[in-house]
């Protein structure tokens, strides 16, 4: 079956080469990236379909994400996110829309069972890729809920949630600091501690994207096993909380922790970040407005206040600001060379509203990623480590170590 999903990729781009539309890829890097297996550790996969209806089998003429174009792209795993907004959190529904969210998303996957199956082990993903369709790691970004209940988790866990975001997105929840909102707890309290040991009991993969610098330290710590950053950017390239700094990523690596690497420009182009901030009038993550309308708003109007936000659209930011792919790998590169090419990956938060490289459309494009790599020099080894090894080592551990 592996033959026949490289044949298949290759049929893709040849279809796509002939429309005109494809950013031009070496015929080595499209050999070797059909060939790779591409897990993508952040994709915003249904956030249209539960807003707005209609199937992630279905091409969107807009959007980065759906299922044919991941195919033509060679997605072979994703860590499927669910994103619960902090629109939800001020009346306390953020465990309903946690639910309603995890319902959509296994109920798309199953529409599409014969191109996408739910993953719970490594085992399935190689698998399920070895079978020529995608495997769907059930993840949430945002709050699953807000005061960190172990019952909910295992309540979570055996509905197939296997990757869970350790802050409540940007703002700070009742057991661990968020980056993007004034800390509470400096790091965790006794709650968080909690949380992180029944996740690794469980074996569920703790993700510290979003949280702050020492509430991922302190993570970091509590954790029997490595934890994972699955869409982020480097403080010293873009220095915003969003990101992380040096040390603390040699110390998530040290501990075997994986740094995945976000697609858009405003994570690792300062000046793209400027831009954008000076069009919106705020930054990226500043979620202030949400508290102004109270806690009292029902969940079917909170539905039609959120529903315009997706899918994401990126910012237009100007070509002569945007990152080439070139450059962005450069940024790649400056953590290899800090930590080493075992403890990076990808996570490119498609449909979450990433401003991409320039050239690169949409997840068709993750070609360009490999393209890029061979340019600069890097062995085959790396890539493949970069583009999906790596994060499926992890995963292989925290899930191996559970129950």
């Amino acid at each position: 079956m592996i033959i026949c999903q490289f044949l298949f990729f290759a049929a893709a781009y040849l279809l796509s080469a002939q429309t005109g539309d494809t950013p031009a890829v070496s015929q080595r890097a499209r050999a070797l990236h059909a060939g790779t297996l591409v897990f993508d550790g952040h994709i915003h996969a249904v956030d249209r379909e539960f807003y707005h209806g209609g199937d992630i089998g279905e091409r969107k003429a807009d959007g980065q994400f759906d299922l044919p174009r991941a195919r033509e792209g060679g997605l072979g795993a994703l860590f499927f996110s669910t994103f619960v907004t902090e629109d939800y959190y001020p009346g306390r529904l953020e465990t309903k829309q946690a639910l309603r969210m995890l319902d959509c998303a296994i109920d798309q996957i199953a529409r599409n069972s014969r191109t996408i199956e739910i993953a719970r082990t490594a085992q399935d993903i190689e698998r399920i890729h070895a079978s020529g369709k995608i495997a769907a790691v059930l993840a949430i970004e945002g709050s699953f809920d807000l005061d960190g209940d172990p019952a909910v988790i295992r309540q979570m866990y055996r509905l197939g949630m296997r990757s869970v975001q350790l802050s409540a997105h940007n703002w700070t929840n009742n057991y661990a600091d968020s980056c993007c909102s004034a800390p509470k707890w400096h790091g965790l309290n006794e709650r968080g501690r909690e949380v992180i040991r029944e996740m690794n009991r469980l074996g569920m993969v703790i993700d510290v994207s979003h949280a702050s610098d020492e509430a991922i330290s302190a993570a970091i710590d509590a954790s029997s096993v490595p934890v994972i950053a699955t869409h982020h950017g480097l403080r010293a390239v873009n220095d915003i909380p969003r990101n992380m700094p040096d040390w603390l990523l040699k110390k998530l690596a040290a501990k075997g922790g994986v740094f995945g690497f976000q697609a858009g420009n405003e994570f690792h182009n300062r000046r793209a970040f400027d831009w954008v901030t000076a069009h919106a009038g705020k930054a990226f993550w500043d979620t202030s407005a949400i508290l102004q309308r109270g806690t009292q708003v029902p969940i079917a109007e909170l539905d039609k206040l959120v529903a315009p936000q997706f899918p994401m659209r990126p910012a237009e930011i100007p070509p002569e600001i945007r990152l080439s792919m070139d450059e962005w790998v450069g940024v790649v590169d400056r953590a290899i060379q800090l930590v080493g090419e075992d403890h990076v990956s990808f996570g490119s938060d498609f449909d979450g509203g990433p401003p991409l490289p320039r050239g690169m459309r949409d997840i068709r494009d993750l070609p360009m990623i490999t393209d890029a790599m061979l340019r600069r020099g890097y062995s085959e080894e790396r890539i493949r480590k970069f583009l999906g090894g790596n994060l499926l080592r992890v995963f292989r551990v925290v899930t191996e170590r559970g129950r």
